[in-house]
């Protein structure tokens, strides 16, 4: 797993969200059914920013902060995903957020990495 990835686990973030809530991915023919964006100035294994799922917001956004509370490590392609909730929710599970973002993760063979305690 990428180590970059793995140094947000349990840390606040402040993201910039590239792909809204409800939006259609530019190349791809899926909506957007959380907003999506990446961490500023970092570079990760695909050598592009270090991507992340906000979840906790019901509206599109264009910034958004909060707590990574899991990484999605994808197994055949070199893209981890940080998973990053809004400071006003407690938590999601791994069900819920394996469902929350399957319209895109469907593609890829992961998994959900969290802080161990």
């Amino acid at each position: 797993m990428s180590s970059l990835a793995e140094n947000y686990l349990g840390k606040n973030v402040d993201l910039i969200i590239d792909r809204s809530l409800g939006s259609k991915h530019p190349k791809h023919s899926f909506i957007y059914e959380v907003n999506y964006g990446y961490v500023p100035n970092t570079v990760s294994g695909d050598g592009e920013e270090l991507d992340a799922y906000f979840l906790g917001a019901d509206k599109p956004l264009k910034k958004a902060s909060g707590q990574c509370i899991a990484i999605i490590h994808r197994l055949d392609d070199d893209d981890d995903k940080l998973v990053v909730i809004s400071k006003n929710i407690k938590d999601f599970t791994d069900k819920e957020i394996k469902k929350l973002t399957d319209f895109q993760e469907k593609f890829f063979k992961s998994v959900i990495i969290r802080k161990s305690n």
